[in-house]
């Protein structure tokens, strides 16, 4: 489990940096009017494909940490909802960051639909940017800087 975890953990860097990257080149080259090309392509599917990775260690991770026995260990979902912190680790983070994937997911295959770069930009930007706000707001900070 332990190796699982800090798979998880250090990938998360990765993900990080690159929806960094893939949100500021679509807001950027959707500002500044620029044409898509294969680079743009191959940035908005790296940044899918490692969070699609990222969910699925999550996954594996949160069955391997068998969270159901800790809910019945403390009295239930209420008791975890009262608990700010099982409440973020059981709850909120994975919630919100699969909500994060599927954003990222929407707008990359929007993306793909449209044909001229204003709209394919525009997509990417929406999405990526949502997610990146998302994925900001939950990631566990005080893990990752203590």
């Amino acid at each position: 489990m332990e190796t699982v975890q800090f798979i998880h953990s250090y990938w998360a860097y990765l993900v990080l940096f690159v929806l960094i990257i893939a949100t500021f080149n679509a807001l950027f080259k959707f500002f500044g009017n620029k044409e898509f090309d294969a680079k743009d392509f191959r940035i908005s599917l790296f940044t899918l494909i490692t969070m699609h990775i990222q969910l699925l260690i999550g996954i594996v991770l949160f069955f391997m940490k068998d969270y159901f026995s800790t809910i019945e260990q403390v009295g239930g979902m209420g008791e975890v909802m009262k608990n700010s912190d099982l409440r973020n680790l059981i709850v909120e983070h994975p919630t919100t960051m699969i909500i994060a994937v599927a954003l990222v997911t929407i707008g990359y295959s929007k993306h793909k639909k449209k044909l001229v770069s204003k709209p394919k930009f525009k997509m990417l930007a929406i999405f990526y940017t949502l997610a990146l706000i998302l994925v900001l707001a939950k990631i566990p900070w005080n893990l990752w800087f203590s």
